[in-house]
């Protein structure tokens, strides 16, 4: 189900509780562009309980300047009048990805889940850079308890042996690999939100089916020293070890597992529930993560090579690191629910 409430939040700032002045912490890395990003940004630092009433009459807006274009656009299409039609197209498309993203952090907002602000170098002797808090238990709710039993196993994959170390142990990484990591656990989260409020209708119309094995599975164990941060394995769900049926039961007693109906899925349902929808969306994605990590430093040598050797390598702890991945999974979920909202209310998906 799409919710019908939201309120988002140049870069988007709040005013910090039980100060008073001018004293604005930012609380999303990305900064507006748009005209109506801007106003929809203020709207949120003045007025946050007009800001749904806001979104819907920016969509009504766009709705109804496009219905205008094509009503104008005559019917020869000459060169100056498509120029100004994929000007007006370009127009849009950014108020819409600035509309989405306003949506996406209002959920933020409304599960009172501080965003992590841009990875820079800070003062600290060991090169720390994750001094955000651990917002574990409350990125933890804002998923059913199914589908966060799989972003627990996503975890673990892409983590490996580090689930099991201190939680204050600090590790380097490259900022193109924590770029790849954190988008491609956008992607998840976008995918698990997708396939579980199929499985949730299908359980609550009590149509899903009768029997979920293990031998239904189709995907091999990963190899334990692959790192997956690659969207290739984002939707690669290996059954548990210790996966004797037990899950989540409904009114008549009978237990299912996300997992389970995942594997029990046809390839091409997968796919098409893996593949990102709209362009928006994937500018995002791409937007996010550059707000977070920067733009990566790759340049192609002449031998059709990538030379990375100017990434720049972090320091940070595995707390951290989880806190990234929790992050990034939320935003893929809240991104589905922010782009669902938004088709509901002016169609752009294309079919």
């Amino acid at each position: 189900m799409v919710p019908d409430k939201y309120r988002g939040g140049r870069c988007l700032t709040m005013r910090a509780s039980g100060e008073s002045g001018d004293n604005l912490s930012p609380i999303a890395p990305v900064e507006f562009e748009s005209p109506v990003g801007q106003l929809l940004a203020q709207i949120l630092r003045t007025h946050p309980h007009l800001l749904p009433a806001a979104v819907d009459q920016q969509l009504d807006n766009l709705q109804s300047d496009k219905n205008d274009q094509t009503e104008e656009t005559p019917q020869s299409q000459d060169l100056l009048y498509k120029r100004i039609a994929e000007v007006k197209e370009k127009e849009r498309q950014k108020t819409l990805e600035e509309i989405i993203y306003c949506l996406i952090v209002q959920k933020f907002v409304d599960n009172e889940i501080s965003m992590i602000p841009k990875v820079t170098e800070t003062s600290d002797p060991t090169g720390r850079v994750d001094f955000w808090p651990n917002q574990e238990q409350k990125l933890e709710f804002v998923h059913s308890p199914e589908a966060f039993e799989m972003i627990q196993s996503h975890l673990s994959l892409v983590l490996g042996d580090r689930m099991v170390g201190p939680l204050s142990t600090i590790v380097q990484i490259s900022k193109i690999k924590l770029g790849k990591l954190y988008a491609a656990s956008i992607m998840y989260g976008y995918f698990l939100r997708r396939v579980d409020q199929r499985f949730q209708l299908e359980r609550t119309m009590k149509t899903l089916p009768e029997d979920f094995t293990k031998s239904q599975a189709r995907f091999e164990d990963p190899n334990p020293g692959k790192q997956l941060w690659d969207p290739d394995s984002l939707i690669r769900i290996p059954p548990h070890d210790d996966d004797d049926g037990r899950g989540y039961g409904d009114a008549e007693g009978k237990q299912y597992r996300l997992r389970s109906y995942v594997m029990y899925l046809d390839s091409e349902t997968l796919q098409r529930y893996a593949t990102i929808r709209s362009k928006e969306a994937i500018s995002l994605i791409e937007k996010q993560t550059q707000a977070l990590f920067g733009r990566p430093d790759i340049q192609i040598l002449d031998d059709g090579s990538l030379d990375t050797s100017n990434d720049e390598v972090v320091s940070l702890t595995f707390s951290g690191l989880t806190m990234l991945v929790l992050e990034a999974v939320a935003f893929g979920s809240f991104l589905w629910d922010a782009e669902s909202y938004v088709e509901s209310k002016y169609h752009f998906l294309k079919s």
